[in-house]
């Protein structure tokens, strides 16, 4: 029983106690004093009941530490007294905002027996992010709720929500600079391969299999055989924008949540195809994940855009300050960000500095439209924001910078065709 509630019932039991003596002293007479003595006996029972302290042993298990989001987690606590039998013990475990019990509430009843251990279990679910759970409190009183002993544990647990990936269509990227490790990324060099990239003359060890009779025929002495296109790896560094001043709009609502699916849906599609990816979360403390293939870094990247927030920093308000010696040169840079007016300078000279730049924008305008009233004002207003953004555009695409716009209200699997697709359905993108 919690103290704001066991005080004033004990209260008010001596306040009665206390009434009956004095007006029987008051009025001399003994059966006004004796209705003091069921009061004063209900006390002494409870006082005599009322547990000392706790000793317990407290054990909070979550059966998984990583969860995608809209999976539930099951949450087992023990306790176990070690020493007195508690008949009454209520147990309240505070959660974190954003995660909560997907069934029953925050507080319960358990009842103890000493060296048996009792269980409570729950299913939490929860929004995208990183949580620590806090301290519990496990509260004992007497049977009639007078007094009681409160304690406080800590069995530490901590907890990532992670993004969910959206698949996207086949990439068909054509890179300037390539790795030398295996990948699915055409190198524009003659090797093993599967596309057709010319033809050369036969050299010792050829297979045979590449022999292309209709070039041999044509020659008395020469034998041609076919080569094909070399795929390797590339180096891809993925900025999510996390910066207030393109993130926030009507009241609080973000649209950082969609930059952050796009994220997690760009970072397991090429991974999938062999190639190094870092994430640098740019608005806020630096926050980087180092470059690197497989699937631990795809578990490095979900658990770092499960920690993504909005941030608000004067330093780094602007693209100015974006770190691009961590990214090896002339790599691929993608950029998720709704997009300021002024950030085109410096990715411009992202550009010229020979980096491969693409930019993934959210759409702010259609996000924002939809939180505000159908009016004359707000049409116009989208009309110019719209020619604004549009500009901002074009200017990006004169410097040799694709940009994608996606209207959140459609999945970003459709958007991701204007970036990614089969080579046989869209153009290649050049980067």
């Amino acid at each position: 029983m919690p103290e704001d509630q066991g005080l004033p019932r004990l209260f008010a039991v001596v306040v009665v106690a206390t009434a009956a003596l004095l007006a029987g002293l008051a009025t001399v007479q003994g059966f006004v004093l004796a209705l003091a003595i069921p009061p004063l006996v209900l006390v002494g029972w409870a006082l005599w009941q009322a547990p000392r302290r706790l000793n317990l042993d407290v054990r909070r298990h979550l059966d998984q530490d990583r969860v995608a989001q809209g999976e539930h987690i099951r949450t087992v606590l023990t306790v176990e007294d070690r020493e007195e039998a508690l008949e009454h013990a209520l147990v309240e475990q505070p959660f974190p905002a954003g995660l909560g019990k997907h069934d029953g509430e925050h507080e319960g009843w358990l009842g103890l027996e000493p060296g048996r251990a009792s269980r409570l279990e729950h299913r939490l679910e929860g929004a995208r992010g990183y949580y620590v759970l806090p301290p519990l409190r496990i509260a004992a009183s007497d049977p009639f709720g007078l007094f009681n002993v409160t304690e406080t544990y800590d069995p530490l647990n901590r907890l990532f929500v992670l993004p969910r990936a959206i698949k996207i269509p086949t990439m068909a990227i054509q890179a300037r600079r390539t790795r030398v490790y295996p990948g699915l990324i055409p190198a524009r060099k003659g090797g093993p391969g599967v596309e057709f990239f010319g033809l050369r003359e036969y050299q010792a060890g050829d297979s045979w299999r590449w022999l292309n009779h209709r070039a041999t025929a044509r020659s008395d002495t020469t034998l041609f055989v076919n080569e094909f296109q070399l795929e390797r790896a590339i180096d891809i560094g993925l900025i999510l924008d996390i910066r207030a001043v393109t993130n926030v709009f009507t009241g609080d609502r973000s649209i950082l949540e969609f930059s952050i699916q796009a994220a997690a849906s760009l970072a397991d599609t090429l991974l999938a195809y062999g190639n190094r990816v870092g994430l640098f979360l740019y608005g806020g403390s630096i926050d980087w994940t180092f470059p690197g293939s497989g699937k631990q870094q795809y578990e490095k990247i979900l658990r770092t855009l499960a920690r993504a927030k909005v941030e608000t920093s004067q330093i780094f308000n602007r693209l100015d300050y974006v770190p691009a010696r961590l990214f090896p040169h002339r790599s691929l840079l993608l950029l998720i960000s709704p997009l300021h007016p002024d950030d085109h300078a410096e990715l411009l000279k992202l550009r010229a500095r020979g980096y491969q730049v693409i930019v993934v924008s959210p759409d702010p305008i259609a996000f924002e439209e939809a939180l505000l009233e159908d009016d004359e004002e707000r049409e116009l207003a989208g009309r110019l924001a719209a020619l604004e953004r549009t500009h901002l555009t074009s200017r990006l695409l004169r410097g040799g910078i694709r940009v994608t716009m996606w209207d959140t209200r459609q999945p970003f699997s459709e958007a991701a065709r204007g970036i990614f697709g089969h080579p046989h359905q869209i153009q290649a993108l050049r980067v």
